[in-house]
């Protein structure tokens, strides 16, 4: 049984970092894409970053490009999304997701391809509020 549980979430000044944790359980970890995912009331999600596990291609939206890192510890399951330079927009409910089938090539996880129709499992989402 796929799990992923989110942890992390918060609340900081504009300025500020926070790092979100997924840890994933019930299947081989490598050889999928995963990523974070944002959505504000009244809005669809969105893709923040994303990484092709195993093969550590990596991929942001352009929001965050140069703030965030998404990065996988193998060893412990686990993906992680680190924020810096916290903005008020980035105000959201964050959500952990992996892919509905593995994958071969890293590519396939760039966030054009891997959007919300191809996620098959999603953490509880955590909250991360940033203040002005």
């Amino acid at each position: 049984q796929v799990q992923l549980a989110e942890s992390g979430g918060g609340s900081v000044q504009a300025g500020g970092s926070l790092r979100l944790s997924c840890a994933a359980s019930g299947y081989t970890f490598s050889g999928y894409c995963m990523g974070w995912f944002r959505q504000l009331p009244g809005k669809e999600r969105e893709g923040v970053a994303s990484i092709y596990t195993g093969g550590r291609s990596i991929y942001y939206a352009d929001s965050v490009k140069g703030r965030f890192t998404i990065s996988e510890d193998n060893a412990k399951n686990t993906v992680y999304l680190q924020m810096n330079s916290l903005k008020p927009e980035d105000t959201a409910m964050y959500y952990c997701a992996r892919d509905r089938s593995p994958r071969t090539v890293g590519p396939s996880c760039s966030l054009q391809s891997y959007t919300t129709g191809r996620v098959g499992y999603w953490g509880q989402g955590t909250q991360v509020t940033v203040s002005s």
